[in-house]
Protein backbone atom coordinates (compact mmCIF):
# COMPACT_ATOMS: atom_id res chain seq x y z
CA UNK A 1 0.00 0.00 0.00
CA UNK A 2 1.42 3.35 -1.05
CA UNK A 3 1.57 6.51 1.06
CA UNK A 4 -1.33 8.78 0.06
CA UNK A 5 0.88 11.77 -0.70
CA UNK A 6 3.24 9.64 -2.77
CA UNK A 7 0.27 8.06 -4.55
CA UNK A 8 -1.05 11.49 -5.55
CA UNK A 9 2.40 12.55 -6.80
CA UNK A 10 2.71 9.39 -8.90
CA UNK A 11 -0.86 9.79 -10.16
CA UNK A 12 -0.19 13.32 -11.41
CA UNK A 13 3.03 12.09 -13.00
CA UNK A 14 1.11 9.37 -14.86
CA UNK A 15 -1.50 11.83 -16.09
CA UNK A 16 1.02 14.43 -17.25
CA UNK A 17 3.48 11.97 -18.79
CA UNK A 18 0.87 10.45 -21.10
CA UNK A 19 1.47 6.90 -19.86
CA UNK A 20 0.34 4.48 -22.58
CA UNK A 21 -1.67 1.99 -20.50
CA UNK A 22 -3.47 4.80 -18.70
CA UNK A 23 -4.63 6.52 -21.87
CA UNK A 24 -5.50 3.22 -23.52
CA UNK A 25 -8.03 2.71 -20.71
CA UNK A 26 -9.29 6.28 -21.06
CA UNK A 27 -9.63 5.91 -24.82
CA UNK A 28 -11.67 2.72 -24.53
CA UNK A 29 -13.89 4.33 -21.89
CA UNK A 30 -14.64 7.25 -24.18
CA UNK A 31 -15.29 5.04 -27.21
CA UNK A 32 -17.68 2.80 -25.31
CA UNK A 33 -19.55 5.62 -23.55
CA UNK A 34 -19.78 7.89 -26.60
CA UNK A 35 -21.09 5.01 -28.73
CA UNK A 36 -23.65 4.08 -26.08
CA UNK A 37 -24.78 7.70 -25.68
CA UNK A 38 -25.23 8.12 -29.44
CA UNK A 39 -27.17 4.86 -29.77
CA UNK A 40 -29.31 5.72 -26.75
CA UNK A 41 -30.12 9.12 -28.27
CA UNK A 42 -31.08 7.54 -31.58
CA UNK A 43 -33.54 5.30 -29.70
CA UNK A 44 -34.60 7.48 -26.78
CA UNK A 45 -35.20 10.81 -28.53
CA UNK A 46 -37.89 9.48 -30.92
CA UNK A 47 -39.60 7.69 -28.01
CA UNK A 48 -39.55 10.83 -25.88
CA UNK A 49 -40.78 13.00 -28.75
CA UNK A 50 -43.62 10.61 -29.64
CA UNK A 51 -44.86 10.43 -26.06
CA UNK A 52 -44.54 14.22 -25.70
CA UNK A 53 -46.87 15.03 -28.61
CA UNK A 54 -49.27 12.09 -28.31
CA UNK A 55 -52.33 11.62 -26.14
CA UNK A 56 -53.50 8.02 -25.74
CA UNK A 57 -55.09 5.69 -23.23
CA UNK A 58 -52.55 4.45 -20.72
CA UNK A 59 -50.21 7.40 -21.25
CA UNK A 60 -49.95 7.95 -17.50
CA UNK A 61 -48.75 4.38 -17.00
CA UNK A 62 -46.19 4.85 -19.79
CA UNK A 63 -44.84 7.98 -18.05
CA UNK A 64 -44.57 6.13 -14.75
CA UNK A 65 -42.71 3.30 -16.48
CA UNK A 66 -40.34 5.68 -18.28
CA UNK A 67 -39.48 7.46 -15.04
CA UNK A 68 -39.09 4.19 -13.14
CA UNK A 69 -36.70 2.78 -15.74
CA UNK A 70 -34.35 5.72 -15.16
CA UNK A 71 -33.38 3.96 -11.95
CA UNK A 72 -32.53 0.60 -13.51
CA UNK A 73 -29.93 -1.21 -11.33
CA UNK A 74 -26.78 -1.48 -13.47
CA UNK A 75 -25.82 -4.93 -12.19
CA UNK A 76 -29.28 -6.26 -13.05
CA UNK A 77 -28.98 -4.85 -16.57
CA UNK A 78 -25.52 -6.41 -16.81
CA UNK A 79 -26.89 -9.76 -15.69
CA UNK A 80 -29.75 -9.69 -18.22
CA UNK A 81 -27.38 -8.74 -21.06
CA UNK A 82 -24.97 -11.46 -19.91
CA UNK A 83 -27.74 -14.09 -20.01
CA UNK A 84 -28.72 -13.05 -23.54
CA UNK A 85 -25.15 -12.94 -24.85
CA UNK A 86 -23.83 -16.05 -23.12
CA UNK A 87 -23.17 -19.15 -25.18
CA UNK A 88 -26.52 -20.67 -24.19
CA UNK A 89 -28.43 -17.39 -24.61
CA UNK A 90 -30.53 -16.33 -27.61
CA UNK A 91 -27.82 -13.92 -28.83
CA UNK A 92 -24.84 -16.10 -27.98
CA UNK A 93 -24.11 -16.71 -31.66
CA UNK A 94 -23.01 -13.07 -31.97
CA UNK A 95 -19.94 -13.72 -29.81
CA UNK A 96 -20.22 -10.32 -28.10
CA UNK A 97 -19.75 -11.36 -24.48
CA UNK A 98 -16.56 -9.94 -22.93
CA UNK A 99 -16.09 -7.48 -25.78
CA UNK A 100 -16.56 -3.69 -26.00
CA UNK A 101 -19.72 -4.39 -28.02
CA UNK A 102 -21.36 -6.04 -25.00
CA UNK A 103 -20.38 -3.07 -22.84
CA UNK A 104 -21.88 -0.63 -25.34
CA UNK A 105 -25.10 -2.66 -25.40
CA UNK A 106 -25.38 -2.69 -21.60
CA UNK A 107 -24.71 1.03 -21.32
CA UNK A 108 -27.18 1.80 -24.10
CA UNK A 109 -29.94 -0.08 -22.27
CA UNK A 110 -29.15 1.92 -19.13
CA UNK A 111 -29.15 5.29 -20.89
CA UNK A 112 -32.19 4.93 -23.19
CA UNK A 113 -34.74 5.46 -20.36
CA UNK A 114 -32.83 8.54 -19.17
CA UNK A 115 -32.75 10.10 -22.63
CA UNK A 116 -36.39 9.19 -23.34
CA UNK A 117 -37.75 10.51 -20.02
CA UNK A 118 -35.73 13.75 -19.97
CA UNK A 119 -36.35 14.54 -23.64
CA UNK A 120 -40.06 13.82 -23.18
CA UNK A 121 -40.24 16.45 -20.45
CA UNK A 122 -38.31 19.02 -22.50
CA UNK A 123 -40.38 18.46 -25.65
CA UNK A 124 -43.71 18.29 -23.81
CA UNK A 125 -43.07 21.71 -22.27
CA UNK A 126 -42.25 23.12 -25.71
CA UNK A 127 -45.29 21.43 -27.22
CA UNK A 128 -47.56 23.06 -24.64
CA UNK A 129 -46.02 26.44 -25.50
CA UNK A 130 -46.48 26.01 -29.27
CA UNK A 131 -49.73 24.02 -29.27
CA UNK A 132 -51.92 26.84 -30.63
CA UNK A 133 -49.45 27.67 -33.39
CA UNK A 134 -49.25 24.02 -34.42
CA UNK A 135 -53.05 23.77 -34.58
CA UNK A 136 -53.34 26.96 -36.64
CA UNK A 137 -50.75 25.64 -39.11
CA UNK A 138 -52.40 22.19 -39.24
CA UNK A 139 -49.07 20.44 -38.78
CA UNK A 140 -48.85 16.65 -38.78
CA UNK A 141 -47.37 14.85 -35.75
CA UNK A 142 -44.14 14.31 -37.69
CA UNK A 143 -43.86 18.01 -38.54
CA UNK A 144 -44.56 18.95 -34.94
CA UNK A 145 -41.88 16.57 -33.68
CA UNK A 146 -39.35 17.93 -36.20
CA UNK A 147 -40.09 21.51 -35.14
CA UNK A 148 -39.82 20.64 -31.45
CA UNK A 149 -36.54 18.77 -31.90
CA UNK A 150 -35.02 21.74 -33.71
CA UNK A 151 -36.28 24.36 -31.28
CA UNK A 152 -35.23 22.30 -28.27
CA UNK A 153 -31.83 21.31 -29.68
CA UNK A 154 -29.78 22.99 -26.94
CA UNK A 155 -31.84 21.45 -24.14
CA UNK A 156 -31.67 18.07 -25.89
CA UNK A 157 -27.90 18.35 -26.08
CA UNK A 158 -27.88 18.66 -22.30
CA UNK A 159 -29.99 15.49 -22.17
CA UNK A 160 -27.39 13.74 -24.33
CA UNK A 161 -24.59 14.98 -22.08
CA UNK A 162 -26.48 13.69 -19.04
CA UNK A 163 -26.68 10.29 -20.71
CA UNK A 164 -22.97 10.35 -21.56
CA UNK A 165 -22.08 11.34 -18.00
CA UNK A 166 -24.15 8.44 -16.71
CA UNK A 167 -22.41 6.04 -19.09
CA UNK A 168 -18.82 7.07 -18.48
CA UNK A 169 -19.23 6.74 -14.69
CA UNK A 170 -20.95 3.33 -14.84
CA UNK A 171 -19.22 0.25 -13.43
CA UNK A 172 -21.73 -2.47 -12.47
CA UNK A 173 -23.06 -3.50 -15.88
CA UNK A 174 -19.81 -3.19 -17.81
CA UNK A 175 -17.83 -5.34 -15.42
CA UNK A 176 -20.45 -8.11 -15.67
CA UNK A 177 -20.56 -8.20 -19.48
CA UNK A 178 -17.01 -6.98 -20.18
CA UNK A 179 -15.04 -8.92 -17.61
CA UNK A 180 -12.45 -6.14 -17.06
CA UNK A 181 -9.93 -7.78 -19.42
CA UNK A 182 -6.63 -5.92 -19.73
CA UNK A 183 -6.09 -4.26 -23.14
CA UNK A 184 -9.58 -5.36 -24.27
CA UNK A 185 -12.45 -4.38 -21.97
CA UNK A 186 -10.86 -2.47 -19.10
CA UNK A 187 -12.40 0.98 -18.73
CA UNK A 188 -11.78 3.71 -16.17
CA UNK A 189 -14.36 2.68 -13.58
CA UNK A 190 -13.50 -1.02 -13.62
CA UNK A 191 -9.77 -0.26 -13.61
CA UNK A 192 -10.17 2.01 -10.56
CA UNK A 193 -11.96 -0.80 -8.70
CA UNK A 194 -9.30 -3.34 -9.67
CA UNK A 195 -6.24 -1.20 -8.98
CA UNK A 196 -7.62 -0.09 -5.61
CA UNK A 197 -8.15 -3.72 -4.59
CA UNK A 198 -4.55 -4.47 -5.67
CA UNK A 199 -3.22 -1.53 -3.70
CA UNK A 200 -1.97 0.36 -6.78
CA UNK A 201 -3.34 3.71 -5.67
CA UNK A 202 -1.30 5.75 -8.15
CA UNK A 203 -3.00 4.33 -11.24
CA UNK A 204 -6.40 4.32 -9.53
CA UNK A 205 -6.00 7.98 -8.54
CA UNK A 206 -4.74 8.93 -12.02
CA UNK A 207 -7.86 7.42 -13.58
CA UNK A 208 -9.99 9.04 -10.88
CA UNK A 209 -8.51 12.45 -11.68
CA UNK A 210 -9.29 12.03 -15.38
CA UNK A 211 -12.81 10.83 -14.58
CA UNK A 212 -13.40 13.87 -12.38
CA UNK A 213 -12.10 16.19 -15.10
CA UNK A 214 -14.50 14.56 -17.57
CA UNK A 215 -17.38 14.96 -15.11
CA UNK A 216 -16.53 18.63 -14.62
CA UNK A 217 -16.24 19.07 -18.38
CA UNK A 218 -19.67 17.54 -18.95
CA UNK A 219 -21.23 19.78 -16.31
CA UNK A 220 -19.52 22.85 -17.75
CA UNK A 221 -20.81 21.93 -21.21
CA UNK A 222 -24.34 21.52 -19.86
CA UNK A 223 -24.17 24.92 -18.17
CA UNK A 224 -22.80 26.56 -21.32
CA UNK A 225 -25.58 25.05 -23.43
CA UNK A 226 -28.21 26.23 -20.97
CA UNK A 227 -26.83 29.77 -21.07
CA UNK A 228 -26.73 29.64 -24.88
CA UNK A 229 -30.35 28.43 -24.99
CA UNK A 230 -31.41 31.23 -22.61
CA UNK A 231 -29.71 33.85 -24.79
CA UNK A 232 -31.33 32.40 -27.93
CA UNK A 233 -34.74 32.55 -26.25
CA UNK A 234 -34.35 36.27 -25.58
CA UNK A 235 -33.18 37.17 -29.07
Amino acid sequence: MQDIGEAFRLALSLVLSGEADLYEIVGLSLRVSLSAALLASAIGLPIGALVAVSRFRGRGAVLVLMNALMGLPPVVVGLLVYLHLSRSGPLGFLGLLYTPGAMILAQTILIVPIVAALSRQVLEDLHAEYAEQFRSLCLSPGQRIAALLWDGRYALLTVWLAGFGRAVAEVGAVIVVGGNIDHLTRVMTTAIALETSKGDLALALALGIILLVLALGVNAAVQTLRMTAARQAHV
